[in-house]
């Protein structure tokens, strides 16, 4: 986006209200019902007046993701099919993944027409959720200078980025943060081998460009990590599917010295 280093966009940004404190959710709260007084006076007496109440809103079911109105026809709601999805015109981001938890869906062909869309949609938002995830479909040919734009407003809102790269791809994101709300973060933390057969396998992969089965095969061709690295460059080459270029690069690094602090 040409405009990256505009004082009038820079003003704007400037003058946003930045959440300094954790943010409370409102998503789950209902306004009690309103409540219309009609009075009489067709006689000397004043009668009591009656109330006739208004509907509320019901509250929303927890199993699902939460979306606004507005979002109605967005290609990437056909993508969500794991959790059902509720439409609601009295939410304020584009959805609800969570009970303090919500997205922003930005277009970046859109963006680019409309470059104060978001910060405006940031006054709006406030101080509300405590994880707000940006979800930005990359969909057009030169996306970098916009991009630049909006890290820079992702890290002055306290924003979580996330590109998409189409449709799909932006759909299958806001279903996985609705799946994971309450699941803990071991389940996509990633897991330290405890086999010593798999910390090696592991450790050769660091490699570039050793893969899994180049590993696989090097411990079977060698026996152990020692036998490996005493090798001889031109017998690492030797090695099925290793071949002289993976060869080379193994046999450098592993005739690095190793520096301890």
């Amino acid at each position: 986006m040409d405009d990256f280093d505009d004082d009038s966009f820079n003003d704007v940004l400037g003058s946003m209200e930045m959440p300094s404190a954790a943010k409370q959710p409102k998503v789950a709260e209902v306004a009690p019902p309103a409540t219309l007084v009609i009075a009489s006076s067709s006689s000397s007496t004043a009668s009591s007046a009656s109330a006739t109440p208004v509907p509320a809103k019901p509250p929303s079911n927890p199993h699902s993701v939460l979306v606004h109105s507005k979002q109605r026809g967005n290609p990437i709601l056909k993508s969500i099919l794991n959790v059902p999805l509720e439409f609601r015109d009295d939410i304020v981001p584009d959805y609800v993944v969570g009970r303090t938890s919500c997205v922003l869906y930005l277009s970046l062909k859109y963006h680019n027409l409309n470059p104060d869309y978001i910060c405006q949609r940031l006054k709006t938002l406030g101080k509300m959720y405590e994880l707000r995830v940006l979800l930005v479909q990359v969909d057009t040919p030169e996306p970098h200078n916009a991009l630049k734009s909006l890290t820079r407003i992702s890290l002055l809102a306290d924003l979580t980025m996330m590109l998409a790269w189409n449709a799909e791809e932006a759909g299958k994101i806001i279903e996985t943060y609705k799946q994971f709300e309450k699941r803990p973060p071991d389940l996509i933390m990633e897991r330290v081998e405890s086999n010593p057969h798999q910390k090696l396998v592991a450790a050769l992969t660091n490699i570039k460009p050793v893969n899994k089965t180049d590993a696989v095969t090097l411990l079977q061709t060698f026996g152990n990590l020692g036998n490996i690295i005493t090798a001889s460059e031109e017998r690492l080459s030797q090695v099925m599917g290793l071949g002289p270029r993976k060869a080379k690069k193994l046999y450098k690094t592993l005739q690095e010295p190793f520096l301890s602090k």
